[in-house]
């Protein structure tokens, strides 16, 4: 039985959308399903509060190492929408040149963000009980609050519906699950144990942030992430080129079969899988499409392309000084990239270059995580 506040955090939550049928070469898509009509990937997820540090987690080690890091030569590249899959906020396609960069081969694993923790004793936005005058400036004015009982340290796991469900209806796939957090991410009884070489999970865009405070890094912005995700190709609809997901060898972390019911794990992860299970793109980056969705420095605002979009082009953007999403408009929400292991052609297409993703700073769900850069 779900309670007030899961209804809260669930309405209208959608971990990934967007039009459907990518086909190689850029062909015509197949017929839409009904998810097609849907506007926002992450809609109407409450704010809870600001991160809970311990101690300094100023980055202390003298100088920046890059192991583990690759460096990417600035350039100019179209950014956004590829083929007719593309949502509204992907365009229009404009001319974008980015600096050079460094960025993390693979995103941020269990073992590294546990290093984290145990240096600063850092508590993750999931691990700690909401506050109701926080989260409720991300909701319409006069929203009621839920029973006290329900304001409990908790997070947002998959669960497989065992019948056939509307894909309008994101509650019959999301459990706002007790216990649930970058230790545990599937609620309490769950564990990363023989996991450090995953990427961490249940991961917020205040934790993620604390993290590269104090590895002496910071999130890419959405600019630096589409450009390293494209790996040099020109225009591709994926970080590999356009051939079909589902075609060939699989070539990143997917949901295989039918949404959210039926995963044939083709790929060999019916989930999360440990970094570089899969081929790197031209750029040595591993799983930048699929596996874990990956937050970015930037705010969202639905209009922000247009707002850019010159003749001239942009250099180094770092995204709108003001969030919007006229879906949630009380909800400030940063953007997030690459997909995950429950995105599929049949619901949407979230492992493309240009697919965008967004919700609140305090969203925290069993398929996000973050990758880092530097330009040092």
């Amino acid at each position: 039985m779900m309670r007030k506040i899961f209804i809260l955090v669930l309405i209208g939550l959608l971990f990934s959308c967007g039009n459907n049928g990518s086909n190689q070469n850029k062909t015509t898509p197949s017929k839409p399903s009904a998810a097609d009509s849907l506007k926002s990937c992450c809609m109407k997820t409450p704010a809870r509060f600001e991160t809970n540090l311990k101690g300094d987690t100023t980055f202390k080690n003298g100088s920046l190492s890059h192991q583990g890091m690759v460096y990417i030569k600035g350039g100019t590249f179209d950014m956004g929408g590829d083929n007719n899959q593309a949502a509204p906020d992907e365009y229009p396609k404009h001319k974008v040149s980015v600096d050079g960069f460094w960025i993390d081969q693979t995103e941020v694993t269990n073992a590294q963000f546990a290093a984290f923790v145990k240096a600063t004793g850092y508590v993750t936005t999931a691990e700690l009980k909401p506050d109701w005058e926080e989260l409720k400036k991300q909701l319409p004015p006069g929203t009621p609050k839920p029973d006290e009982k329900t304001l409990i340290a908790a997070s947002l796991v998959f669960s497989s519906p065992n019948h056939e469900v509307s894909l309008t209806d994101y509650s019959q796939w999301w459990t706002w699950k007790e216990g649930a957090d970058w230790k545990h991410p599937q609620g309490k009884e769950s564990s990363i144990v023989d996991k450090d070489n995953y990427p961490v999970v249940q991961v917020s865009w205040y934790d993620a942030q604390a993290y590269c405070k104090w590895a002496g890094k910071r999130l890419p912005t959405e600019a630096e992430w589409e450009f390293a995700s494209r790996g040099g190709l020109e225009n591709n609809i994926y970080s590999w080129g356009n051939e079909n997901v589902d075609q060939g060898t699989p070539k990143a972390n997917t949901w295989q079969g039918k949404f959210p019911t039926l995963n044939t794990a083709r790929d060999g992860y019916p989930g999360v899988a440990p970094v570089k299970s899969f081929q790197p793109n031209n750029y040595g980056l591993f799983d930048i499409s699929g596996n874990v969705w990956e937050w970015c420095s930037d705010l969202y605002h639905v209009e922000y392309y247009k707002e850019i979009n010159t003749p001239q082009g942009i250099q180094n953007p770092k995204g709108p000084l003001k969030s919007f999403d006229p879906d949630e408009p009380y909800a400030q929400k940063r953007v997030l990239r690459g997909g995950s292991f429950l995105c599929n052609d049949s619901y949407c297409s979230g492992y493309r270059n240009a697919r965008r993703m967004k919700c609140t700073e305090d969203t925290s769900m069993e398929h996000t995580g973050f990758r880092c850069v530097t330009e040092h």
